[in-house]
């Protein structure tokens, strides 16, 4: 186990990009103390820890935070050099960071129209625009397992939340695009993460992020406004 020393990180259960940071530690087998966070009462540590966007993840190290979860699993692989999570070539690093600046904004603008659409119409347009961003990375996943070989990496925790929460998404609203036939190398990849230890052991229970997102997606809805 890495040393951990003076490492925190405060997060919230159900968040993937809280996470993804913790998939970033396990890998690296840091020890860490954990702190949930209460969104709707945030603690003082949070706020004066991060407060610009008061939001989680945000990771400490010996009284330094940092924030973003992109910007920590970079931090947490340059501090602690065993088990490197980014690609080290430079070509393959500046790819790995456009796919993973897609999915931050395309792919998540993508899922969130799809999953607060309330009009038939409107759902099925911003499905097909879904399943044009999947395209594409089913297309970048052909013939491989994970993102970058055998093992997990950087664009597997950065994709991460489409293994999981998309599912989620596609429950809670109603709808379906992760199709075996249309995007085999996306789905062959989705079973292989969620199967790796790393990953299976580490994830919130499933009905327990159905029920929080049935709420947030009632609570967040145009028309419940």
């Amino acid at each position: 186990m890495a040393t951990g020393k003076g490492v925190t990180l405060y997060g919230m259960w159900a968040s993937p990009a809280v996470r993804r940071v913790e998939w970033a530690l396990k890998k690296k087998g840091i020890n860490y103390e954990y702190i949930e966070e209460d969104l709707s009462n945030k603690s003082p540590a949070l706020l004066q820890f991060n407060p610009i966007t008061k939001q989680v993840p945000v990771f400490v190290h010996d009284g330094k935070p940092v924030i973003e979860s992109l910007v920590i699993i970079e931090y947490i692989d340059e501090v602690w050099k065993n088990n490197p999570i980014l690609p080290k070539d430079p070509y393959e690093r500046a790819r790995a960071q456009f796919w993973a600046a897609f999915s931050e904004v395309q792919c998540r603008e993508a899922v969130r129209k799809v999953y607060f659409a309330e009009e038939e119409e409107a759902k099925e347009k911003a499905m097909e625009h879904l399943e044009e961003m999947i395209r594409a990375i089913d297309q970048e996943l052909k013939g491989k397992k994970f993102f970058a070989g055998d093992s997990i990496g950087y664009l597997d925790m950065v994709f991460g939340w489409m293994a999981f929460w998309l599912d989620i998404a596609e429950e809670v609203a109603s709808f379906k695009v992760v199709n075996s036939k249309k995007f085999p190398s996306f789905t062959s990849w989705i079973h292989s993460f969620l199967h790796d230890p790393l990953i299976k052991e580490n994830l919130p229970p499933r009905e327990k992020t159905l029920e929080f997102f049935r709420d947030f997606r009632k609570l967040h809805l145009p028309s419940s406004k």
